[in-house]
């Protein structure tokens, strides 16, 4: 299985699970399935330093450690021109931003490939538009 995890996912990956914090055992379960190689990740050029200030604002006392254990993953990239122009198309066909459609411009151009969000405002929006899947309800190989 070939999945995008956008950024609302990977930051699960640090946070505990609270009310505020949601399906964490859903993100740990799918980074384990990374882990086990019977998930294949791959992420849009961005990823990273989306994920790095988004942990850097909310777990502050953690962040570097955790974006270095991020970076060590060494989760390919694809920075190809096609996935900028697709993410534009999404983001004015849905009005999102372009951040957010970056992982689905991505997800869409990859064979067999899934986007995995825990933004439930955009796949409401965009749930109609190839393969996305909550990852509440990601039902892992």
């Amino acid at each position: 299985m070939i999945a995008v995890a956008d950024a609302s996912v990977a930051v699960k990956w640090f946070l505990p699970s609270s009310d505020a914090e949601q399906d964490g055992d859903q993100a740990i379960a799918l980074l384990q399935a990374v882990r086990d190689k019977r998930v294949v990740l791959r992420e849009p050029a961005h990823w990273l330093a989306e994920v790095a200030a988004v942990l850097s604002r909310l777990t502050p006392a953690t962040a570097r450690g955790d974006i270095e254990l991020l970076h060590a993953m060494r989760i390919p990239v694809v920075d190809a021109a096609e996935v900028y122009t697709t993410a534009s198309k999404l983001a004015i066909a849905l009005n999102q931003h372009v951040f957010d459609t970056l992982y689905h411009a991505l997800a869409l151009l990859l064979p067999d490939c899934m986007l995995v969000t825990a933004d439930e405002r955009y796949y409401r929006k965009a749930r109609s538009v190839g393969t996305i899947i909550l990852l509440a309800e990601l039902a892992l190989p």
